[in-house]
C-alpha cells in the first residue's frame, strides 16, 4: 500500500484503490493536450506551448475557471506509455516546451514517465503554487510557472479551504528560484529556464494583491512577474457576493501602480479587456 503525499494536503489516501482530496486515483488523467497560445509570450511564442491539462486539483478554488477538470475531474485515464506518446507528439508539432498544467498531484507519475523519456525541449511545471518543496527539482523541470493567488489566510481559507496557502506557496517559489536560478532566454526570447510567478487580481482584493507584489519584490525581483486581470466569476463564485463580478478599472489601476514601484527584471501585464471567457480552452479530450 502506498499512501499519497504528492501535495501539501497530505491526505495520505491509497490512490491505488480510491481518490485523494485532489479527486483522482493514482493513474494519470488528462483532459486536453495540444499547442496552446494563451500563456505568457516567452512560453507560447509563435509555435505554441505543448500544454497538457491534468484532471483533478489539490486546491480547488471556488471560482476556478477550469472547474470542469479541477472540480469535476473531467478527463481520460491513460498509461505512462500513452503519456510519453503525447509528449512526443507535441514535440513533433514544434512546441516550444512541454507544459504540465496542475501537475502537483501526479508528481510521482510524471517523474516516472520522465525517467523513461525526457523531451528535448524545456519542461514547464505550471501550478497553483500549492506544492511540496520536495517536488521542486532541477533534474526534472526547467521552468516553474506558479500562481501566487492569496496573501491573507482569510481569503485562502474562504476560497480554497487552505489557510496556509501563502506560506506553502512562497516556500515553493523560494525553492524554485534557488533551484533553477535567474531567467534564461534563447535568441528568440523564449524562456529556457527560470521562474514565472502569476497573480490574478480578484474583486475587493487589491490590498491582498499589493502585499503579494511587495513580497515578491522584496524576496527577489529576479523572476518574471505576470499580473493578470482576466478574472471572470465562474463555478461557485455566485455564492460569494464580493467576487461575483469582474474587477473594476479602479481596482486594476491601484494594483498596476504598485507594480511600477517594483524592480522586477521582467513583467507581463494583461489589459483589463482580458476579462473574458474566450481565453479558457475547450476541455474535450483533444490530443489524447
Amino acid at each position: 500500500m502506498s499512501l499519497c503525499s504528492n501535495c501539501p494536503r497530505q491526505c495520505n489516501v491509497d490512490r491505488a484503490v480510491g481518490v485523494g482530496l485532489c479527486g483522482v486515483i493514482d493513474t494519470i488523467k488528462i483532459a486536453r493536450a495540444g499547442l496552446h497560445f494563451g500563456e505568457e509570450p516567452c512560453i507560447s511564442g509563435t509555435n505554441g506551448s505543448g500544454t497538457i491539462f491534468f484532471s483533478g486539483c489539490p486546491l480547488k478554488c471556488v471560482m476556478c475557471q477550469n472547474y470542469q477538470i479541477s472540480h469535476e475531474c473531467f478527463g481520460e485515464y491513460i498509461s505512462v506509455a500513452h503519456f510519453i506518446r503525447i509528449m512526443q507528439a507535441l514535440e513533433a508539432k514544434g512546441a516550444h516546451n512541454i507544459n504540465f498544467v496542475t501537475p502537483s498531484h501526479y508528481f510521482s507519475q510524471i517523474s516516472a514517465a520522465l525517467n523513461q523519456y525526457r523531451p528535448k525541449i524545456p519542461l514547464v511545471y505550471n501550478s497553483s503554487g500549492y506544492d511540496c518543496e520536495d517536488n521542486i527539482s532541477e533534474d526534472l523541470f526547467d521552468i516553474y510557472l506558479f500562481d501566487l493567488k492569496y496573501f491573507s489566510t482569510e481569503k485562502s481559507q474562504r476560497y480554497a479551504k487552505c489557510a496556509n496557502y501563502f506560506d506553502i506557496a512562497t516556500k515553493a517559489i523560494k525553492k524554485a528560484v534557488d533551484t533553477v536560478g535567474a531567467p534564461v532566454f534563447d535568441k528568440n526570447g523564449m524562456l529556457k529556464r527560470g521562474v514565472i510567478v502569476r497573480h490574478l487580481i480578484l474583486p475587493q482584493s487589491t490590498n491582498d494583491s499589493i502585499e503579494i507584489i511587495k513580497w515578491l519584490n522584496n524576496y527577489t525581483p529576479n523572476i518574471i512577474f505576470s499580473l493578470m486581470s482576466q478574472y471572470v466569476p465562474m463555478f461557485e463564485a455566485h455564492e460569494y457576493p464580493e467576487i461575483n463580478r469582474k474587477i473594476t478599472r479602479r481596482e486594476y489601476n491601484k494594483v498596476l501602480n504598485a507594480c511600477y514601484d517594483c524592480d522586477f527584471s521582467d513583467i507581463y501585464i494583461q489589459e483589463l479587456s482580458s476579462a473574458t471567457k474566450e481565453f479558457i480552452p475547450e476541455f474535450d479530450l483533444t490530443g489524447i
